[in-house]
């Protein structure tokens, strides 16, 4: 029986490809849906948040938003819970919720200090190469910002003293506050279409 849709979010090395995978995997039917997978498999073309031409990058990164969105809810009509991760800031994200058909949608909010996301940063470069925040690019401090812009509805948690498993537990711990049926109605101007919030792109 699937457990509708859950969008884990936060900013890039927050942790949320660890948690999001960790997390479908407490379900009996669970799918992990990496956001960043279908920009991806536009071998050429893709336009990327930031680039000059800004609104052929945001048309792509909306249509980015709707295939997960579309892959999310073909999940859920097929009995699975689908975890959705993502980098969607402000409007955006209860946009996003409220145009997937699963039900209940969840959000999960990832949001260490800035200081831990640097340091995980750091130690992924260090162990696997992996970098998310190149010189002239984006900083943890402009991407918590934006995140920071985000409606204040679902389940926060400052998580840079947790563990991944100590964070999914709370997650299910508290599984009900990830609930956002109600508080996305509630919300002024919901159902208006996606406009520009930056900082999307990249998924990690």
């Amino acid at each position: 029986m699937t457990e509708g849709v859950w969008l884990v979010t936060g900013v890039q090395a927050a942790g949320k490809s660890t948690i999001a995978d960790q997390l479908a995997r407490q379900f009996e039917h669970g799918a992990h849906i990496r956001g960043g997978q279908f920009y991806r498999w536009a071998v050429t073309g893709w336009v990327h948040v930031g680039d000059d031409r800004a609104r052929e990058a945001r048309r792509h990164l909306e249509l980015r938003y709707r295939l997960a969105a579309l892959t999310a809810d073909e999940y859920c009509e097929a009995g699975f819970t689908a975890v959705v991760q993502d980098n969607m800031f402000g409007p955006d994200v209860t946009r996003w919720l409220g145009s997937v058909a699963g039900r209940p949608p969840h959000l999960v909010v990832l949001r260490p200090s800035v200081a831990v996301v640097w340091q995980r940063e750091q130690d992924r470069h260090f162990t696997t190469g992996k970098t998310a925040y190149r010189p002239g690019g984006f900083t943890p401090e402009a991407l918590d910002m934006e995140l920071a812009a985000t409606p204040r509805i679902g389940l926060w948690l400052d998580t840079s003293a947790m563990s991944p498993a100590e964070t999914v537990a709370e997650i299910l711990r508290r599984r009900s506050e990830a609930v956002v049926d109600d508080a996305l109605g509630a919300l002024p101007g919901f159902g208006v279409p996606m406009q520009n919030s930056p900082r999307g792109d990249a998924e990690v």
